[in-house]
């Protein structure tokens, strides 16, 4: 019987709970593209022994995400469990809670198992249940330590096989119970005044704007009632202090951009780039899922694992194929083979970075068009052209940096054949209401989606030629229109 509720295990054999409001599978059969009807079930219930980056347990989340179910946990607390300062500010948001709970505890150090919500010690259900809140996850670990008073180390993830057996017949309980509930995720907390924070890296080799695009955003949002103050990464501890951040550093999952992004979300900051336009766009496999959901045109793809490797290749594989790791970027992690002979080898080597591969048709072209897209609206249009003497942009093997990366031209958007804009703003929306730039490939007259990236280059002299300072206005406009929406 299928359910509204999918519970997602390594093995389903050991999962020992009888709950008749899920449908248990495998994380393999879940990830599996022709399994279509799992993907009707609006929840998702992540049980998987490791959430690690790019394991099997993380991409179930991400994918769920991706095919519009409501993936518990979600892949952006997934991250919350990897950073302490996040662990930090969710702990100050629930202190009085904290400090109620443990108060009669003695020592320096306390641990406390959450099972769906709730735990064994009805003293500290409360608690439980606002950590949950903060991390919604079945199964987890919070760790407290005294200082002058308790303060909140961290809390993990934990699966079933980590549970003591002690514990078993109570968790059991707890998970009938959790499974039969709706869930809902956290709502922003919300605190607004008028100071901006612009995140750059002055040591980034390719960094996403110019320094002439970075005092020309300055200006821009002093016009409209900005402070603007530029940051680093070092300056994470004063985030609070602002109210908006723009980051103008290359994002990244498993990059302190992203854990600055999630820190301010949870500061109550408008964020662009926010943390889940980083981790949807970031993820290749993630693009691809969206795109075939929404039924929007994109090169043929195929999601390899370890078991294509071993055995028998996909038939429909045509030659070329371009390979490419889930979280490439700027050309990097992406190659090309000729036939399968060189799939297998590279296909090896990639699966030592993930556990899937993305592998698409290659599609020669002499440019790809980049189009900008802030608030659902086309904001600059440009056309990349490939590196020369090669078939992507950039070129990092060229002995000449000149020729590393292919000119560009850029255009007023209303001389962009109007398919192309609307193909963009419509892969945009997948993501969200940010600041995007949707890669698109004209071949013959087929129009494809290549990719939707976060934190699209603003470079004075390229994206700017066409709007000049009109269109760092426009942006500063957004942030400002933005904290005046979350006032009212």
């Amino acid at each position: 019987m299928q359910t509204s509720n999918l519970l997602v295990v390594d093995d389903p054999d050991d999962w020992k709970i009888p709950v008749d409001t899920v449908t248990i599978v495998s994380a393999r059969e879940y990830l599996s593209p022709e399994n279509s009807t799992l993907r009707r079930c609006p929840r998702v219930f992540n049980l998987c022994h490791s959430y690690s980056y790019q394991s099997l347990g993380y991409y179930v989340s991400l994918l769920a995400e991706a095919r519009g179910q409501h993936a518990i946990p979600s892949v952006a607390t997934l991250r919350d469990f990897r950073s302490v300062a996040m662990a930090r500010a969710f702990g100050a948001e629930i202190e009085e809670v904290i400090q109620g709970a443990l108060k009669r505890e003695a020592g320096d150090e306390f641990h406390m198992s959450i099972y769906f919500g709730q735990t064994l010690e009805r003293a500290h259900a409360r608690l439980a249940a606002q950590l949950y809140k903060l991390f919604p996850t079945p199964l987890m670990k919070a760790e407290f330590h005294r200082q002058d008073r308790w303060l909140l180390s961290s809390v993990i993830p934990i699966s079933m096989e980590q549970v003591p057996p002690s514990d078993f017949e109570r968790v059991a309980e707890f998970a009938r119970l959790y499974f039969a509930k709706r869930h809902q995720t956290r709502p922003p907390k919300q605190r607004f005044p008028f100071d901006l924070a612009i995140l750059v890296n002055p040591e980034e080799r390719q960094p996403p704007s110019n320094a002439r695009a970075l005092r020309n955003f300055e200006e821009a949002a002093r016009e409209v009632g900005f402070y603007v103050e530029t940051i680093t990464a070092a300056d994470a501890s004063r985030i609070s202090e602002f109210d908006a951040l723009f980051i103008r550093e290359t994002t990244a999952v498993d990059h302190p951009t992203y854990q600055i992004s999630r820190l301010a979300y949870a500061e109550g900051l408008i964020v662009i780039d926010d943390p889940w336009s980083i981790l949807r766009c970031a993820n290749k496999i993630y693009l691809a899922e969206s795109l075939a959901k929404a039924k929007l045109p994109a090169p043929k793809a195929s999601i390899l694992t370890r078991e294509d490797l071993m055995g028998e290749l996909p038939d429909h594989l045509s030659y070329p194929q371009v390979l490419k790791l889930p979280d490439a970027a700027f050309s990097l992690g992406v190659r090309k083979v000729e036939n399968a002979r060189e799939l297998r080898a590279e296909l090896e080597t990639m699966l030592a970075e993930s556990e899937l591969i993305l592998a698409q048709e290659f599609l020669p072209s002499q440019f790809d068009w980049r189009i900008g897209i802030l608030d659902h609206q086309p904001l600059f249009a440009c056309k990349y052209y490939m590196a020369e003497g090669h078939w992507q942009i950039y070129n990092w093997k060229a002995e000449d940096p000149r020729h590393q990366s292919g000119k560009s031209e850029t255009l007023h958007v209303e001389f962009v054949p109007p398919p192309v804009i609307d193909l963009a703003v419509r892969a945009a929306k997948l993501i969200g209401d940010g600041f995007y730039g949707v890669d698109i490939k004209q071949v013959g007259d087929r129009l494809l989606v290549i990719e939707i990236n976060d934190n699209p280059s603003v470079d004075a002299g390229v994206e700017d030629d066409a709007l000049g300072m009109e269109l760092y206005r426009r942006l500063a406009r957004s942030f400002r229109r933005r904290i005046e929406l979350a006032r009212t």
